[in-house]
């Protein structure tokens, strides 16, 4: 990812075998909150965002921090609708910056 990139841009580039739902159709989903497009991974850098149980600073960061963050989720938002009431996805929330994450909330 490039510096400024958002995630409507790594919908588009990465997971482009969903092209045919749209980038509109998608939606991101890091730690438990969802994600909306305009905002960029930098963003999350910078402000060393958390979200309900780690970090959301990275796309991928399972692999070198196990323990401070989760894969991020790609799925289609008619989905979502379908089965917001269902665990995981009961639990997401729209992504707000202005609310902090002191302690993890993981259910893993």
């Amino acid at each position: 990812m490039k510096k400024g990139n958002t995630i409507q841009n790594f919908l588009q580039k990465d997971f482009s075998e969903l092209r045919s739902a749209g980038v509109e159709q998608l939606m991101y989903i890091k730690e438990d909150l969802i994600i909306p497009h305009h905002h960029s991974f930098y963003d999350f850098i910078v402000t060393k965002a958390r979200g309900k149980s780690g970090d959301l600073q990275s796309v991928d960061t399972v692999v070198v921090f196990p323990l401070k963050s989760h894969a991020g989720k790609v799925v289609l938002r008619s989905w979502y609708e379908k089965n917001k009431h269902i665990f995981p996805a009961s639990r997401w929330e729209p992504y707000d910056p202005e609310k902090k994450w002191d302690k993890y909330t993981s259910f893993c």
